[in-house]
């Protein structure tokens, strides 16, 4: 076959079927008239190429797997050196994993420093979190777990769900023992996993955007955020910024400071209603759809009238 017909085969390009061909994997024989003529196999050896290519390999590394189909193997990866290419690449792939991981913890290290410097606020009269209702929530940015800035002053229309939590923990890592001693620190996985299997629910009962809010690192975080599969986003503030802008009640737990457990509903940017106490943090988010139920059934009364 033509060159032509080979790239519409294998869905690629001439110009790469040039260049696997200069790198001496794809050769064509060379007609009396100057045309070059690929055999059929050609088109399992471009596919080989673009498959690992696809897995990370460079052409170069492709050549054992392709020398084996051109030596009529029925596998491409029986011979040793494709073992040996295999290995190399995993090996390449994880240290690349480690120096990013390490990369994402120091870039998540120096965010949660920056936004302790970028945002301040005064704090909000009184102790008792229930005095927030009412009031209008101030411009705090965070960055979500998703990436995205969040400003609690500029939520957008519709009511936001904002669950305040102490902290989580990571599995085979236990919880610091101040925590651990502490009625009302645990309990934090459980509620994230709940407002997680009732976030539809939420969602038709009136909440346009659910937040989980701890003082707790971004690592910690997404780490909480891929294991649970949240599909909500979590804001961290190791810095206590909503403690010292809005008053929200704290406790020492060893060496740490977080924030006790508490839920925030905020409507066009005022807070309309707290919980706090939850001293049934696994079971919150049902109590929260119920709020939401009855509020949206009283508005539907009153337009009503």
């Amino acid at each position: 076959m033509r060159v032509g017909e080979l790239a519409r085969r294998t869905g690629t390009t001439v110009r790469a079927l040039r260049y696997y061909e200069t790198a001496g994997l794809v050769v064509p024989r060379r007609l009396g008239n100057g045309y070059r003529e690929y055999d059929p196999v050609a088109v399992r050896l471009v596919a080989q190429i673009r498959e690992l290519m696809a897995l990370g390999l460079s052409v170069e590394e492709t050549r054992p797997f392709v020398e084996s189909i051109a030596l009529g193997a029925g596998e491409a990866d029986v011979c040793a050196a494709a073992l040996a290419t295999y290995r190399s690449t995993i090996t390449g792939l994880q240290e690349r994993i480690g120096r990013l991981t390490a990369q994402r913890e120091a870039l998540d290290a120096r965010l949660d420093e920056a936004a302790g410097r970028v945002v301040t606020g005064r704090p909000a009269p009184g102790a008792d979190p229930g005095a927030l209702v009412g009031h209008r929530l101030p411009a705090l940015e965070f960055y979500g777990t998703d990436g995205r800035p969040v400003d609690l002053g500029a939520l957008g229309p519709g009511r936001s769900v904002i669950f305040v939590y102490p902290l989580t923990g990571r599995p085979g890592v236990d919880l610091p023992n101040g925590p651990l001693e502490i009625a009302g620190a645990r309990g934090g996985t459980e509620q994230a996993a709940w407002f997680r299997d009732h976030h539809a629910e939420l969602r038709t009962a009136g909440a346009a955007r659910v937040y989980g809010l701890s003082a707790q690192s971004s690592g910690y975080q997404r780490e909480l955020v891929h294991r649970l599969r949240l599909p909500y986003p979590l804001l961290p503030d190791p810095q206590l910024i909503c403690a010292q802008a809005l008053g929200l009640p704290t406790f020492a737990a060893g060496d740490m400071t977080l924030y006790e457990r508490l839920t925030l509903i905020v409507a066009d940017g005022v807070v309309e209603h707290v919980f706090h106490p939850i001293p049934q943090p696994a079971s919150h988010a049902r109590q929260v759809l119920r709020w939401l139920t009855r509020r949206r059934s009283a508005g539907r009364v009153e337009q009503r009238m």
